[in-house]
């Protein structure tokens, strides 16, 4: 009985005593955005820069997604997720997030080089803005361009009427990414339909067998899955899957 008032005591203490501490005021930084008439050329300009980097930045998905190996990696572990048979494992969460952190992979040494040549000089003042982005873009359409097949790059500078480009420097972005995106395309479905091979083959031998034996009733993709899943697992699979991708972008 006496450590039970002992604990109402002590629970009682604790609750007068933190008071004080809620009653204190908490520090919050205050943020305020306010918008104004200009009142000179150069403040007009900064609203324009500011109105273009807002709507750059709501490209920045698109450009991850269409500009870096990110396409062709997430076409190729769907592909993977629906020839093993097991369609929503893994889920897309994690699908999207190992294809996002392989992309950050690969894409590492680009993006050194144009914070090396690009972003830390313009931070720096070292060059202007246009020259920045001359350098980092150069960087990125080297990456595309070694991943784009010359039938698709020819494609497109024939549909843009344009002169053909003796050197990669003269090669422009609007004829360079929509060739390395159906070339990532092709690419992707060809690594797909090799993945597909094997476990195609299981699919088939567990199907004339359940045949042989005349259980039709029995779905052959739920026998056929645990020996695919058995397969991938043996060969190590996802060890295989991942080096196979990173290394077609050496």
């Amino acid at each position: 009985m006496r450590g039970k008032w002992t604990l109402v005591f002590l629970v009682l203490l604790v609750m007068g005593g933190s008071h004080p501490v809620m009653a204190e005021p908490v520090g919050i930084p205050a943020v305020s955005f306010s918008v104004g008439q200009a009142n000179s050329p150069a403040q007009v300009v900064d609203s324009v820069k500011l109105l273009i980097l807002l709507t750059v930045l709501t490209l920045v998905p698109a450009f991850l997604i269409m500009m870096t190996s990110f396409t062709r990696i997430v076409i190729v572990l769907s592909l993977l997720r629906h020839a093993l048979g097991t369609h929503q494992t893994p889920p897309n969460q994690v699908v999207i997030g190992l294809a996002l952190f392989l992309t950050v992979f690969i894409m590492a040494p680009v993006y050194d080089r144009v914070n090396r040549d690009a972003l830390q000089p313009f931070l720096d003042n070292q060059i202007t803005q246009e020259e920045a982005q001359d350098k980092g873009a150069k960087h990125i359409r080297e990456f595309m361009l070694k991943q784009t097949r010359e039938k698709d790059l020819a494609l497109f500078v024939h549909l843009s009427k344009t002169p053909p480009p003796r050197t990669r420097d003269e090669v422009r972005l609007s004829v360079a990414i929509p060739a390395f995106i159906i070339s990532e395309l092709k690419t992707a479905f060809t690594m797909g339909f090799l993945l597909y091979l094997p476990f195609l083959v299981i699919d088939m031998a567990v199907a004339s067998i359940l045949m042989s034996m005349g259980m039709f009733m029995l779905p052959p993709v739920m026998i056929a899955l645990p020996f695919k899943l058995l397969l991938f697992v043996l060969v190590d699979g996802w060890y295989l899957v991942v080096k196979s991708l990173v290394e077609s972008f050496r």
